[in-house]
Order: structure tokens, then sequence, then C-alpha cells
């Protein structure tokens, strides 16, 4: 029984090193040569959801550190 389990485990981990190294290895099925899309014009934004990022990821670090120093008196009532 404990051989068992030792081959299955190493069946199971030479199928996982050996997974990456057959995809990259496969051909592609078509040799078709991909092509990009025409830009007709180009968008000027550039970076404005930064700013609301930032101001989001403050607004819950302020919201965590008020939560957690609440000061609300929780505590059991049993000795």
């Amino acid at each position: 029984m404990r051989f068992g389990k030792i081959g299955m485990a190493a069946a199971a981990a030479a199928s996982l090193v050996s997974a990456p190294v057959l995809a990259q290895a496969a051909q592609p099925v078509s040799s078709v040569a991909r092509t990009s899309a025409t830009v007709d014009s180009e968008n000027n934004v550039e970076g404005g959801s930064g700013i609301i990022i930032a101001i989001l990821a403050a607004a819950a670090v302020i919201a965590g550190i008020i939560i957690a120093a609440d000061g609300s008196e929780d505590t059991p009532t049993s000795p």
C-alpha cells in the first residue's frame, strides 16, 4: 500500500513538471501571423485613474484605523 502511494505521488510530480515543457514545445495549429488593428484616433487620457485609486486606498486605511480603535466595551461579563 505504501509503495502504491509513493508511485502515485511520483507520477503526479512528473506530470506537474512535464506539463509546462510539453505546452511550450507544442506548435501552433495554424501558421497565420497575428496583425494588429489600425487606430483611427488616440485617447488623450494619461493616468487619471491613479489619483482615484490612491484616494480610495487612503479612505480604506482610515476606515480600518477607525474600526480598530473604536473602543467599544464588548468584554464578557462572566468571571
